[in-house]
């Protein structure tokens, strides 16, 4: 009777922990539901396609449009072909998933989201968006390689796909409209190494199905991936930010599906104990609300910038207002001639790391407003061709490059809401022209047609793809919605 009566004790005992556990689950539950961290969490889980309005969905079309042609331009670069060899080296065993302008070769699904992640960058040639960053390179090479990885009979459909690619732009934008610091063009941070790689992370949790609270771990643990210094811009390595945002924000979530866990307040403002505010100092997060009948994505109120040519976006400002000064010349004395002009200056935002009077290499060149000038002045245009070392070493542009002097004028921010760019030319007749742009085309201010844009696609595309190809991938992604397998988009590269 005392063994039963004991064995009974021990029963409500273990039934009263239990119940006690379950609710401690339950309010850690509620708990996290009110952090930021679990509200991006619930988002991630929750929001549904109907959520996707007719501007979003047509708006993400695109930059998936472009971002595949400027990948596909990039797989022919230097650092494309180190990287692709890199992982090529490492042992595989799943190698499931498409690699940008290389037919038929495939790997494991998290190198090819790195390797495509690097041709996207590797030209500066890819979407920008404001906040500053590049919103795409992380998150379309992770998606391509998922939906490669998972079994027939799991296939994420092609609004599947959509959905996930917005999630992944969302969760970025969400994160650096928490910081004024991020709203300006960085100087300690590459951005799309910090939010790229959440967005990465959250793109890959909603493809994958991951619950709610495996999302929230996927976020925090791609925090502890997070991250490289700007001082590697205008170098081979500023394309492996992209590419590691996209491969680690992948694992990330790989991780927390098969269980990893992780600190559930990563994206809250903890005091004296960093989480997410390690990257951004005044950063004041909220709370991102769960969709019910509809969500505005930022997408809708912010559109993205696409480029005319591969370059660092502030190039575009400088660019034009050159080409503006240049037809000025010419109207005046029929033609352009660098003989008539004694010097050149300048009028751009204080930011030193595209501040580059002589460039040396393709990257640098691609930062440097004084390179940038130049060659529109020189040449009439800025285009693919303009970064080979056989035109950046040029005796003319030498000559040009010395004549420029620069000013940062108080009212020109570096910020690319804001900025402006002005070039003007003082003559060897003292006579001054002024050129000056405030708004680039291809800005979200003034967005590039359907016509530029194809246009665009095209002409990179058609570098690694045949005609009918290039055809297959815009009639893949117009159609995206109803396409019943989204793998077919990454098996048409």
């Amino acid at each position: 009777m005392v063994y039963t009566t004991l064995q009974r004790s021990q029963k409500v005992l273990a039934a009263s922990r239990q119940v006690h556990k379950i609710s401690a689950q339950v309010q850690e539950r509620r708990a996290a539901e009110e952090t930021v961290t679990g509200s991006f969490a619930s988002f991630i889980h929750g929001v549904q396609p109907e959520h996707l309005s007719e501007v979003v969905r047509h708006r993400s079309k695109r930059m998936i449009l472009d971002s595949i042609g400027v990948g596909l331009l990039g797989s022919m670069t230097r650092v494309f072909d180190i990287t692709l060899q890199y992982c090529q080296q490492l042992y595989v065993s799943n190698a499931v998933s498409s690699i940008y302008g290389r037919k038929g070769l495939k790997l494991s699904p998290t190198l090819a989201a790195f390797v495509n992640g690097v041709a996207v960058h590797s030209m500066d040639f890819d979407d920008t968006w404001h906040p500053a960053t590049h919103p795409s390179g992380a998150v379309l090479p992770t998606l391509l390689a998922a939906s490669q990885m998972l079994p027939p009979n799991s296939k994420p459909n092609g609004l599947d796909f959509l959905l996930a690619f917005n999630v992944g732009i969302e969760v970025q934008g969400r994160l650096m409209h928490f910081s004024t610091e991020a709203h300006n063009i960085p100087k300690r941070f590459h951005p799309p190494s910090v939010v790229g790689t959440l967005g990465s992370t959250a793109a890959a949790a909603k493809l994958l199905s991951l619950s709610g609270t495996q999302c929230a771990h996927a976020l925090a643990i791609a925090a502890s991936l997070a991250g490289a210094p700007m001082a590697n811009a205008a170098t081979q390595a500023k394309p492996l930010h992209v590419g590691n945002a996209a491969r680690l924000g992948f694992e990330a979530a790989l991780l927390a599906a098969r269980g990893m866990e992780a600190s559930p307040l990563i994206l809250d403002n903890l005091p004296e104990c960093s989480g997410f505010n390690a990257f951004y100092g005044d950063y004041q997060p909220k709370p991102l609300p769960l969709p019910a009948n509809s969500h505005q994505f930022l997408l809708e109120k912010q559109d993205i910038a696409f480029k005319r040519f591969p370059a660092h976006l502030g190039m575009h400002w400088i660019v034009d207002a050159a080409l503006s000064v240049r037809n000025l010349l010419i109207n005046y004395y029929g033609s352009f001639s660098p003989s008539l002009i004694r010097a050149i200056l300048l009028r751009i935002p204080a930011s030193k790391y595209i501040n580059r009077p002589f460039p040396e290499s393709e990257h640098q060149a691609r930062h440097s407003f004084q390179f940038n000038a130049c060659t529109a002045l020189l040449d009439g245009e800025v285009g693919v061709y303009s970064f080979t070392d056989a035109s950046i070493h040029r005796r003319e542009l030498t000559e040009l490059l010395a004549k420029v002097l620069v000013e940062h004028p108080k009212d020109n921010i570096a910020n690319f809401d804001e900025m402006y760019g002005e070039v003007a030319l003082i003559l060897e007749n003292r006579e001054v022209l002024t050129g000056r742009c405030d708004t680039f085309y291809g800005h979200w201010r003034r967005p590039l047609s359907r016509e530029s844009l194809l246009k665009k696609f095209r002409s990179n595309a058609t570098y690694v793809l045949p005609e009918d190809k290039v055809n297959a991938i815009i009639t893949i992604v117009g159609n995206m919605e109803n396409l019943p397998d989204s793998s077919l988009l990454a098996s048409s590269l």
